[in-house]
């Protein structure tokens, strides 16, 4: 299999190729430069691939939630390549690709959080199953971290920005010790790969027509 995929919801930046469990990536943390970066960094992992645009099976973006601004970007790029080279696309979370970060697996429950500014947090609950392979316990949502409610002590890791702003406040809901949580993780383009092989090996594809950014905050809207 060969798979684009592109990540640009957060302050990170990345682009990465996938071949048969391969991957090449270019990644940089550079706020609002994203519009600047992400096609050259396409260009450069399909050239060290040695992977023309048209020999791709598929396309993988992340499709936020995260900044809106990055997320236009990376849903926007991933349907322009799609309905170029009439290519399908999987849509893969950002929270997702943080929860896959952990090194830990067993079942074992994790808590992304993005900072989502005014003084909220995107957040979900996901149990990690093995390297690349999580289910959704608690949906996505964006709220006030304080409104956030788990089981105290059934959550073993955290990662995210989320984790760095209101460190106190998720701390005390969860319980989990500071060398649980990695509050500098961002989500990857290689990340978004690995997750993006696997929806296409089980058929959760999307039409270009069809890709689209998420945002969780109802008052954002996305043009085509």
């Amino acid at each position: 299999m060969k798979l684009l995929a592109i990540e640009a919801a957060t302050e990170a930046c990345s682009a990465a190729v996938l071949i048969d469990g391969e991957v090449i990536e270019q990644y940089q943390v550079a706020p609002r430069q994203h519009n600047e970066l992400l096609l050259p960094m396409c260009e450069k992992v399909l050239a060290e691939s040695e992977v023309s645009l048209t020999q791709l099976d598929a396309i993988a973006f992340g499709c936020g939630p995260g900044a809106f601004t990055g997320v236009r970007i990376a849903a926007g790029v991933a349907q322009g390549i799609a309905f170029a080279h009439d290519l399908p696309a999987v849509s893969i979370s950002t929270l997702a690709n943080l929860a896959c970060q952990v090194d830990t697996v067993s079942d074992e429950l994790v808590l992304p959080a993005i900072d989502a500014r005014m003084n909220e947090v995107y957040w979900a609950v996901y149990r990690k199953k093995s390297d690349f392979d999580v289910e959704l316990v608690v949906e996505e949502k964006v709220q006030a971290p304080e409104m956030i409610e788990v089981n105290a002590g059934s959550i073993v890791s955290g990662l995210g920005s989320g984790w760095g702003t209101y460190f106190a406040i998720l701390q005390k809901k969860t319980r989990l010790d500071q060398e649980c949580i990695n509050a500098e993780a961002l989500p990857r383009a290689k990340v978004t790969a690995l997750l993006g092989r696997k929806k296409v090996m089980s058929g959760e594809m999307l039409g270009a027509s069809n890709i689209l950014p998420v945002y969780l905050r109802n008052n954002v809207t996305y043009q085509k």
